[in-house]
């Protein structure tokens, strides 16, 4: 069964620790995906996501800028950075682990997500969605995220380990029936 993520409810998120003293927080606006589940074996799951890097929000234009610029993610060329799943192991009804190639920047690295499943509703609009909540820390290094500044007092400006975290909401697809041919 197929499940879009519905971006007016859900958020990808990072956080990262600034100055050593501080943590900055952003978000990336502008995404979408889909999941391909089977309820009766979600260790089956397969999901995609892609993300739209120029949308990066820190609520500082001269901060995004830089962000969007050749020192980290270099939008213009390359504008998305992507999820594809490869493995799912449930630890109970509620939490697992969602394995997957990371790609920013042509590089890919694998990544595991820990995931809790909020579950499913139905809207007053008869659709069906269900929540998921994610989090997982990687070293931007890994993906030649290297910009950095020596601080006078020690250490770095941006650190090299990022939080992620994801609030997800998916909407169930409604299968059509398929026309039958008229006779």
């Amino acid at each position: 069964m197929a499940w879009q993520i519905d971006a007016a409810h859900s958020s990808v998120g990072f956080a990262v620790r600034h100055m050593m003293i501080s943590t900055a927080r952003g978000v990336f606006e502008r995404f979408s995906g889909t999941v391909e589940a089977d309820e009766a074996n979600p260790t089956d799951a397969k999901v995609y996501v892609q993300i739209e890097t120029a949308s990066i929000n820190t609520r500082d234009e001269k901060r995004d800028a830089h962000l969007r610029s050749p020192d980290f993610f270099d939008s213009d060329n390359y504008p998305y950075m992507t999820f594809k799943s490869t493995g799912v192991q449930q630890i109970d009804s509620a939490r697992g682990k969602l394995t997957g190639d990371l790609t920013i920047k042509d590089i890919t690295h694998q990544v595991v997500l820990d995931f809790e499943y909020a579950g499913q509703s139905r809207s007053p609009w008869g659709t069906t969605s269900a929540g998921f909540s994610a989090e997982t820390k990687i070293n931007r290094k890994d993906w030649n995220l290297n910009w950095n500044v020596a601080l006078e007092t020690g250490g770095w400006l941006v650190a090299e380990e990022v939080k992620i975290q994801i609030e997800l909401e998916l909407v169930k697809v409604v299968e059509q029936p398929e026309a039958t041919a008229a006779a």
